[in-house]
């Protein structure tokens, strides 16, 4: 029987930075690309759209607390960008998240989906709930255009993201430090904010090779990171990491911990052009990390699967398990998760 396609979409994420906003801007432009028109709301405006909630013609993916809507929603896919981290987010929040996801799996129109294979088994082994799908993100089009035929020069370790406690990056720039040491013209780029740069700049002490750079536009990033030798990223409990996929997809090698969902993006690059260390995030284990991928040639694993159409593509297979008045039934759900 042929599928019926979504009359339209709307994506929750708007109000959202990091991940989840790039979550959001890649999969409408995935919609778009297939031709099936989208919107991107705030997750507070979700609440103000009960007649699109409530309709089954239109497809409804959730982020962050727009997740809360889901008992009310008909045909509602429901994202799981990660698990809650009390020791970050405190316990108020975390249960917070936690009732969320635990409302989508109890509610007729819905269905929770995980960006990870990772977060897929937390979710489900530690916090006991039903998942759906595994449906990884998207990089947004513009990292997947052909880079300019001539090459810059690549002579940066670059970080790209929040500047907070939970991305360890106060435990990796001692190892940065070390590695510009050993490399003459190499610099250092640390592109975004967050409540941890004034200690990040006092630990830098004035170090001219290490630059802040705040917030960057996607198009600012892309242009840093064709420039750029080595990404790298500390957090391991990272649930995906779609700034990994930005920075393969610009020809960088990546250090990132060995741990969470990043690991799933390019297996087959490992130990070539993605480089581990250890997931405790030490400095000897970084800093060998960081030399052992400075040693590596710029080159681009295959990523067509994390382009935003393709991954449109995976979430109307999702929706297809809808029935014609929008409503899950879970008991093929709750069997691929018992074998």
């Amino acid at each position: 029987m042929e599928q019926r396609l979504p009359m339209k979409v709307l994506i929750s994420g708007a109000a959202a930075v990091g991940g989840v906003g790039s979550f959001a801007a890649g999969l409408h432009a995935g919609f778009t690309e297939l031709g099936i028109p989208g919107e991107v709301v705030a997750p507070a405006q979700v609440y103000q759209r009960r007649r699109a909630l409530r309709d089954p013609r239109v497809l409804k993916i959730l982020s962050t607390s727009a997740v809360f809507a889901a008992p009310y929603a008909r045909r509602c896919i429901c994202m799981a960008h990660g698990f809650p981290a009390a020791a970050y987010k405190g316990w108020p929040t975390a249960l917070a998240i936690l009732a969320s996801y635990r409302l989508a799996t109890v509610s007729r129109g819905a269905q929770l989906v995980a960006v990870s294979d990772y977060s897929a088994i937390q979710l489900r082994t530690i916090f006991g709930l039903r998942v759906d799908a595994v449906i990884r993100n998207p990089v947004l089009p513009l990292f997947l255009e052909p880079a300019p035929e001539t090459h810059a020069k690549r002579d940066a370790i670059t970080y790209v993201g929040r500047l907070h406690r939970s991305k360890n990056i106060h435990k990796v720039l001692p190892a940065v430090r070390d590695v510009l040491d050993e490399n003459d013209g190499l610099c250092a780029w640390i592109i975004g904010d967050g409540p941890m740069r004034g200690t990040l700049e006092a630990m830098a002490a004035g170090d001219k090779r290490i630059e802040f750079l705040g917030m960057k536009s996607p198009e600012q990033v892309r242009e840093r990171l064709r420039r750029s030798r080595v990404f790298l990223s500390a957090n391991p409990t990272e649930p995906f990491g779609i700034v990994y996929l930005e920075a393969l997809s610009q020809g960088c090698a990546v250090a990132m911990p060995s741990s969470g969902g990043g690991l799933e993006i390019a297996p087959d690059s490992i130990g070539g052009q993605v480089q581990l260390f250890g997931a405790l995030v030490d400095r000897a284990s970084v800093a060998s990390a960081l030399r052992r991928a400075l040693g590596a040639s710029p080159a681009t694993p295959p990523l067509i699967a994390y382009s935003a159409t393709e991954v449109a593509k995976a979430y109307l297979a999702a929706d297809a398990r809808f029935s014609p008045q929008g409503i899950f039934h879970a008991e093929a759900a709750d069997e691929r998760n018992r074998l």
